[in-house]
C-alpha cells in the first residue's frame, strides 16, 4: 500500500483546519499531506509511525509534523467506543501568506517549520499552555482563532525540551521523487511486517535492484531491512506482552518471527529483557 496524498480541507472562512476526533479507535493509513499537522492526543495508545521512525505513543503526546512527511497513528487492538480522542490542527506553510515567515519576529517560527520535517515531540515547560489553547482553537474562530493560533507556534518554537522524532529520514527525503520511493517502501512494510517479506519484492516496490535498494534503504534508514523489520515486531511484541494473555509462542509468530529462538533472542537484545522477564514488568 502506498502512503496516500490527504486532501485537508479549511473552511472558506479560516486558513487553518481544526478537527476535535472522537473515534473507537485511530486506524488511519499511512499517509502525507501539504499541511503541517500539530496533534495532541487526548486519549489512546499505540503505534506511531512518522517518516522513518516507528514508536509507541501514549495519551498526552504532542506532535508536530512537517509538511509533506508521512505518518499515521495506530491504536491498540482494541476498539472501544470513544477511546481515541485527539485535537489535530492543519495548516499550510504559508497560512499567513507567503511573505509572512520572512519576517524577522517569525524566525524561530520559520527554523521550527524546519525542523518539522523529523517530527517534533513537544515537552517542557510550554506543553500544557500550547494544550490548552489548543482546546480554545476547537471553540474560537475568525480572527480570535488565528491569533490563538500564532500564539501556539510562538510557544513550540520557544519550548527548549522539544525532541526531534526521526532525523535520518530529514536527511535524505529532501526530493519529491525519493520521498514518494520512501512512502512506497514503508507504507508497504507497515501494512505486512508480520507476515514474511522477501528483499527482491521491498527492491520491486522501490524500482530498485536488490543490491541497490540495500545500498538505499542502509542510507535512508541508517538502519538494514532486516534491523526496521525486527524493530516493527519488537514493538508490536512488547504491545502484545503488555495487553493480552496470548503465549509467547502465539506472539511470536503473530509478529512475524520464523522461530522462537530467534524472537527471544531478538528481544533481549531490543529490551534487554527475556519476553517473559518483559511481560512480568507489567503485572500488578
Amino acid at each position: 500500500m502506498k502512503a496516500y496524498l490527504e486532501q485537508i480541507t479549511t473552511k472558506s472562512d479560516s486558513s487553518i483546519a481544526v478537527l476535535n476526533l472522537n473515534l473507537n479507535c485511530f486506524e488511519g493509513p499511512y499517509h502525507y499531506h501539504p499541511e503541517l499537522e500539530l496533534t495532541w492526543i487526548r486519549k489512546s495508545s499505540g503505534t506511531r509511525y512518522l517518516g522513518g521512525n516507528v514508536s509507541d505513543y501514549e495519551a498526552g503526546d504532542l506532535v508536530l509534523a512537517g509538511a509533506d512527511v508521512p505518518h499515521c497513528w495506530r491504536s491498540k487492538d482494541e476498539s472501544k467506543p470513544e477511546s481515541a480522542q485527539a485535537i489535530v490542527i492543519h495548516f499550510s506553510p504559508a497560512f499567513a501568506g507567503d511573505s509572512f515567515l520572512e519576517l524577522p519576529e517569525l524566525a524561530k517560527i520559520k527554523r521550527m517549520f524546519e525542523k518539522a520535517k523529523a517530527g517534533i515531540l513537544i515537552k517542557g515547560g510550554n506543553k500544557e499552555k500550547i494544550i490548552s489553547k489548543m482546546k480554545q482553537c476547537v471553540f474560537k474562530s475568525g480572527l480570535d482563532r488565528l491569533l490563538t493560533f500564532i500564539e501556539i507556534l510562538s510557544l513550540i518554537s520557544n519550548s527548549s525540551e522539544n525532541e526531534l522524532i526521526d532525523q535520518q529520514y530529514t536527511a535524505v527525503a529532501t526530493s519529491p521523487f525519493e520521498t514518494e520511493r520512501f512512502q512506497k517502501v514503508f507504507s508497504y512494510l507497515i501494512e505486512n511486517y508480520h507476515q514474511e517479506i522477501s528483499l527482491k519484492t521491498v527492491a520491486g516496490i522501490a524500482n530498485l535492484t536488490p543490491t541497490a535498494f540495500c545500498r538505499y534503504f542502509k542510507n535512508v534508514t541508517r538502519k538494514t531491512l532486516i534491523e526496521i523489520l525486527t524493530e516493527f515486531r519488537i514493538n508490536q511484541a512488547c504491545e502484545l506482552l503488555r495487553t493480552t494473555e496470548k503465549s509467547v509462542n502465539e506472539i511470536c509468530f503473530e509478529c512475524g518471527f520464523g522461530n522462537i529462538s530467534y524472537f527471544n533472542k531478538a528481544f533481549k537484545v531490543s529490551t534487554a529483557y527475556t519476553p517473559s522477564q518483559y511481560r512480568n514488568l507489567f503485572i500488578m
